[in-house]
């Protein structure tokens, strides 16, 4: 994400979900805008985000570095010249027999797939002044029509495509 010491970039998570990814980014220091299109999601979302304020003063200055957006990222990321885009579009089903977590799999039937997942991409592309960040499947195939990235970052079930760009 570009985040190391001294350097904390303005943040778009532009499927924000459960906010997790964001609130890492938050604790870390970092301004993140969550984007999130699905009016059920963002109700759940805006009300986890003001319980967690009343919770306690840490929980209230991570918050208060988080700004819920209602919206289609497609066309909200060029209005907001973010320096770093997040992704993390619903993955594709799973071929193998495991299953993933039931809280993602509920969120998946809440909100279905992201066929528009390749365009909100090219748009996170054109938007972000520093990098896009696409969080995917270790060993899922590559999104349809996408440039190579400009470098990796592999976890046990998960990459980080990171697409420099500017």
């Amino acid at each position: 994400m570009g985040l190391k010491s001294g350097v904390t970039p303005k943040i778009v998570d532009a499927t924000a979900g459960m906010g997790r990814d964001a609130f890492f980014l938050a604790s870390l220091g970092a301004e993140v805008t969550l984007i999130e299109r699905s009016p059920t999601v963002h109700a759940a979302l805006s009300a986890a985000i003001e319980r967690a304020r009343a919770f306690s003063a840490e929980f209230a200055a991570i918050m208060a570095r988080m700004t819920l957006i209602h919206g289609d990222s497609r066309m909200l990321l060029p209005t907001l010249s973010p320096q770093v885009i997040l992704i993390d579009p619903m993955h594709p089903e799973r071929t193998k027999s495991a299953l993933v977590k039931k809280q993602m799999r509920d969120l998946r039937d809440l909100v279905g797939p992201d066929p528009d997942a390749s365009e909100l991409m090219e748009v996170a592309l054109s938007s972000a002044t520093n990098r896009v960040v696409l969080k995917w499947p270790l060993r899922a195939a590559p999104l349809a029509g996408l440039r190579n990235p400009s470098h990796q970052i592999l976890g046990k079930t998960t990459r980080y495509d990171v697409f420099v760009v500017g």
